[in-house]
């Protein structure tokens, strides 16, 4: 696991530069399944996700010779509008590697946080193509997911679930790479190990348990044009990976149609404008992929809100 030490010294890094974000009661919700549940908003984050807490830390940390030859990621949005924010505040200059189908509102808002785009038609060639640009140019990569000081800053994220509400009996986490997953594990579990930590995938493309099953990470198919963007890269990481043996205590699936109806019910009940990546959490509870004996304490990690104007009338199916 990430060293609490070291999940301590992102968050003072980092402390006044992000924003600490609620935990908010969704009783209503929860009811229903036996769960006292609590939303940790990440969508009120820096960008509209979790993702600026892991890159500002990163990016802090670099020696200031490598933050000066310039930074290149690779992502299909929010670790992009978080890269290109922290570069920002560091005055260092940003490259990212986006696949062509990235939603145009996180391109968007990449190129207005002052980064350079390079698009790639392949999302199974994404990393392929960054290593060309880092190596044609010089610059230094910052890995989205799969890179201590980046678990450490969204390791953040446990500390202030716990700070909040100390004797959480469950917290929920969306895995795309498994970064965010790998960071509040090992916060939550190194200061509370009696909490359960729950892995939530895309069950038209899961990462986490194929690799659990192989014992290393494996390259796994994405589905394209999902609301759930955010939970696709083309593996989980090697370090969150390791990590999930140790300290995850369960993996479970839920599918775009439930991500599909957890964003609904987050829009009209608790007032939440999230992105597919972001309803997962709550997603698991709808679809009975975990279940509790009444109150108990469940925390879903809300982990960001970028999700298209343009994608809602006809992706959610709502009323104009």
């Amino acid at each position: 696991m990430i060293p609490l030490s070291r999940i301590r010294e992102a968050a003072g890094r980092i402390a006044g530069k992000v924003h600490r974000t609620p935990l908010l009661s969704a009783t209503g919700i929860g009811r229903p399944f036996g769960a006292r549940l609590s939303l940790k908003c990440e969508n009120f984050q820096k960008t509209g996700s979790f993702k600026p807490r892991g890159a500002l830390n990163k990016v802090l940390s670099l020696p200031p010779e490598e933050r000066a030859r310039g930074l290149v990621t690779v992502s299909a949005g929010n670790h992009a509008q978080a890269l290109a924010w922290a570069a920002r505040i560091a005055g260092a200059a940003c490259t990212v590697v986006m696949p062509t189908g990235a939603p145009q509102s996180k391109i968007e808002a990449t190129r207005d946080y002052g980064a350079e785009i390079v698009l790639h038609d392949d999302r199974a060639t994404l990393f392929d193509r960054l290593a060309e640009v880092r190596d044609a140019r010089g610059l230094v990569f910052v890995h989205p997911f799969d890179d201590p000081e980046i678990m450490a800053g969204a390791g953040t994220t446990g500390l202030e679930i716990l700070e909040d509400l100390p004797d959480a009996d469950v917290v929920l986490v969306p895995v795309g790479g498994g970064g965010i997953l790998g960071g509040i594990a090992s916060a939550v579990k190194q200061l509370h190990p009696k909490t359960k930590v729950v892995g939530v995938e895309l069950a038209e493309g899961p990462g986490l348990a194929p690799a659990l099953a192989v014992g290393k990470p494996v390259t796994v198919n994405r589905p394209w044009g999902t609301l759930a963007d955010g939970m696709t890269p083309p593996f989980v990481g090697a370090l969150p990976l390791e990590i999930a043996k140790e300290a995850v205590d369960e993996v479970v699936v839920v599918s775009e149609a439930g991500i599909v109806e957890a964003m609904k019910l987050l829009m009209t009940r608790a007032k939440l404008y999230v992105e597919g990546a972001g309803a997962a959490s709550t997603a698991a509870l709808l679809e009975g992929k975990v279940r509790f004996p009444s109150e108990t304490k469940v925390v879903a990690l809300v982990s960001g809100g970028n999700v298209d104007l343009s994608r809602i009338g006809s992706g959610l199916h709502l009323p104009h």
